[in-house]
């Protein structure tokens, strides 16, 4: 059904754009696809087909190419060897063998990708896999002479056409590749409508652009309408350079002092800014120049390069100041490498990482993903320059040819992405105001955090985490001694096994493959009535204090600081909320007395106190305030206990006659359903039927009939305009709230 929903737009927009739309009836489009990219390489043209679809790599050849604008994977002959073991032109054969579920195609039982690359290498074609089938052993042998009369017809079933009959319909196709000015309104409608905004703001830049040309001059291309615009966006040229002499560097400084934003990134030797040490730094001043100023690579192929201390010294003054303003993507990171030189980076003005969260916090804001979503530029990744996994080099090894294009380009790719997403903030004054006055100032704050650190007692936590290691040894015997043998106590299968098949415990649920689950929420149920599960909790959780915090913590203290410091992520969290990692000093346990023994280790210098603060029940102060309601308010206004306060409303006491379970309830009630908590979730929360938490509900809004307004009204703002948004002018996306997928829409 969704899927249906987005067919009829998809073709009008193609249709507005001019791009040509070819439906034929009865035919597939995999066949009309493989006989256009026949006829073309017959005709001597190159051919890009955009699809995800693995059938269609059998069409691939010398001039037919894959792209996969979801992945930016490229799957050219190479490239199909690579990913699937065995060239184009055994494809086919290769999908006869693993099957297509998509296509309905069983294939071989047993036969993965690996067996079926085996035996194609071994027999060079299924033809003659098929003629051997007798000599292949084993099960899959077996299975594979079981397949042997359907195998003919798989392979039909996966070969895509490449001889249909396309020329009555391509006759009355044109292919202007144009947008036509009637058509713009239908696009605007459409960008508009599906969240668009990118190209939106292309085809209003068109617009405009085309009302500026002097007619006489729109029809001067041969065979051009004059009257049509382009409907794809080319890329500036790039002009970049590698500063290796002084004269390019004073040129280049003379540019940066003179330009009214320059794009600044660093590259560098780490991910964790406190030890990263500084490789080189590019810059940007206008869309396509750009240039790579090389400090410490290193090498026997490395070429000369400028001191970094002397550039740095004369960079010094320009990165200290104010006023000359700076852009890049990530800059807490880069304020964090300079520091490390003793350099107060200033005139940070913007930061396409913020710009893009603003803009849509559920979306990805790597520069890869910003670049291609924004800018149609697929940018070059790292792993590009430097490798993958156990063959990644640091940057300070790839040779500098490479690094120069791969530095300059995201200088360049960063000052286009600011002139692409900062104009869709600047119009919107809520938009605008989270930007400049929220994110943009707290990541200076955060920056600041995480230089300093925190200070932790390693000893603290050393002894505590041996101590933990005995407790958990002799958790292991008493679970053997309970289970009547040793077992792995982290593996769900053989909890499973000792479960439900040695000790006849009940099967509280199943998991999607139909296996009994051990999952927490299983154990916290068993736990009630059976030791082995509680113990196995208790288990579980001391394993991961030991393994996440006494163990890892005091590996983490920095050698120079002798503090912790953690990573704050802004741009990660939908809701705006921040994000700790390495470590996660967002929660350090707490409910536990191994969970505050933990927090205990977070210790203050001689001299200096930790303090604690935090605001006073302060969502529902939020929702008292945007809700307008009078009860609420009213309560807040007297100084009221809020809990007891809804206690005393829902269940029609006097807040004197109010008791401590009833005050627990309202208190669950408060904080859940201002967060839109179901009468289920409520049932479960409170381990209550569910048509007492309905009841509850049903009083609670009764009594606070502002809250309930509140949240109607806002849910049908949201189903109209596609998000919710904060009293600043915070936005949430929720693309699938008028979707047909009920669950999802939830």
């Amino acid at each position: 059904e969704p899927l249906a929903a987005q067919i009829e737009p998809i073709h009008a927009a193609v249709r507005a754009l001019g791009w040509p739309l070819l439906m034929i009836e009865g035919v597939e489009a995999d066949d009309v696809i493989g006989t256009l990219a026949c006829q073309a390489e017959k005709l001597g043209m190159n051919v890009i087909v955009s699809t995800g679809d693995k059938d269609l790599a059998q069409l691939v050849t010398d001039h037919v190419t894959l792209i996969n604008t979801m992945t930016n994977e490229t799957l050219d002959r190479e490239g199909v060897i690579a990913k699937f073991g065995v060239p184009p032109e055994r494809i086919i054969d290769y999908l006869s063998l693993i099957g297509d579920t998509v296509d309905n195609v069983p294939g071989v039982n047993k036969c993965g990708p690996k067996t079926a690359v085996k035996w194609l290498t071994q027999y060079d074609s299924l033809d003659g896999v098929i003629a051997h089938a007798d000599e292949i052993k084993g099960a899959v042998g077996g299975y594979l002479r079981d397949a042997l009369e359907f195998l003919p017809m798989a392979r039909k079933l996966v070969t895509v056409e490449r001889s249909c009959d396309l020329k009555p319909h391509l006759e009355s196709i044109e292919a202007s590749l144009a947008t036509r000015p009637e058509a713009r309104e239908e696009l605007r409608d459409i960008f508009t409508r599906h969240g668009f905004k990118t190209w939106l703001r292309e085809i209003t830049e068109a617009a405009q652009q085309s009302e500026t040309v002097p007619a006489a001059t729109q029809g001067e291309a041969p065979g051009r309408d004059a009257n049509v615009q382009p409907a794809l966006f080319v890329e500036a040229p790039r002009h970049y350079e590698t500063i290796q002499t002084w004269p390019q560097f004073d040129a280049w400084l003379a540019k940066i002092e003179a330009a009214e934003l320059t794009a600044f990134d660093t590259e560098t030797t780490a991910l964790d800014p406190m030890v990263a040490k500084l490789v080189g730094i590019s810059f940007s001043t206008e869309p396509g120049v750009a240039a790579y100023l090389p400090l410490a690579h290193r090498g026997p192929d490395a070429p000369g390069q400028l001191p970094l201390d002397e550039v740095l010294a004369r960079l010094k003054p320009w990165l200290e100041s104010e006023k000359h303003k700076k852009v890049g993507q990530h800059m807490k990171y880069d304020e964090q490498v300079l520091a490390n030189y003793g350099i107060e980076l200033n005139g940070v003005e913007h930061d396409t990482l913020l710009e893009s969260y603003v803009l849509e916090s559920h979306r990805s804001h790597d520069m890869d993903s910003l670049a291609l979503r924004h800018l149609g530029i697929k940018t070059i990744k790292y792993e590009e320059v430097a490798g993958k996994g156990a063959q990644q080099i640091g940057f300070d090894q790839v040779p500098l040819d490479k690094a120069a294009e791969y530095a300059a380009e995201d200088a360049d790719v960063t000052l286009q992405l600011h002139r692409a997403l900062y104009p869709q903030i600047a119009p919107e004054k809520g938009l605008d105001y989270v930007y400049r006055n929220i994110e943009m100032p707290t990541s200076r704050v955060l920056r600041k955090m995480e230089r300093n650190g925190v200070l932790i007692d390693t000893e603290r936590l050393e002894k505590q985490s041996a101590e933990i290691a005995v407790r958990l040894i002799a958790l292991e015997q008493e679970a053997y001694a309970l289970a009547g043998g040793e077992f792995n106590l982290g593996s769900p299968k053989q909890i499973g096994q000792i479960f439900f098949e040695k000790l006849q415990l009940p099967v509280v649920k199943k998991t999607p493959s139909g296996a009994p689950s051990t999952d927490e929420e299983v154990l916290q149920k068993l736990a009630e009535d059976y030791p082995l599960p509680k113990l196995l909790l208790e288990h579980r959780g001391l394993a991961k204090l030991k393994s996440t915090y006494t163990d890892k913590l005091p590996r983490m203290v920095n050698a120079q600081t002798g503090r912790v410091h953690t990573n704050y992520a802004q741009a990660v969290a939908v809701t705006g909320r921040l994000a700790s990692n390495d470590p996660n000093l967002q929660n350090i346990p707490v409910r536990t007395g191994e969970g505050r023994r933990i927090r205990e280790a977070f210790i203050a210098p001689p001299g200096h106190k930790i303090v604690s603060a935090d605001y006073s029940q302060i969502e529902l102060r939020i929702m008292a305030h945007i809700s307008g309601d009078e009860s609420l308010l009213a309560a807040f206004a007297r100084g009221d206990d809020i809990h007891r306060a809804t206690a005393s409303e829902v269940f029609g006491v006097t807040p004197l006659e109010v008791s401590a379970d009833q005050r627990r309830i309202a208190k669950v009630i408060n904080f859940g359903l201002i967060y839109g908590m179901s009468a289920f979730g409520l049932a479960s929360n409170l381990g209550i039927t569910r048509d007492a938490a309905k009841l509850y509900i049903d009083r609670y809004f009764a009594r606070y009939p502002g809250v309930a307004r509140y949240m109607d009204e806002t849910r049908m703002d949201s189903k109209s305009r596609g998000y919710v948004e904060t009293v600043f002018g915070r936005r949430l996306w929720l693309p699938e709230i008028n979707g047909g997928n009920g669950p999802r829409r939830q």
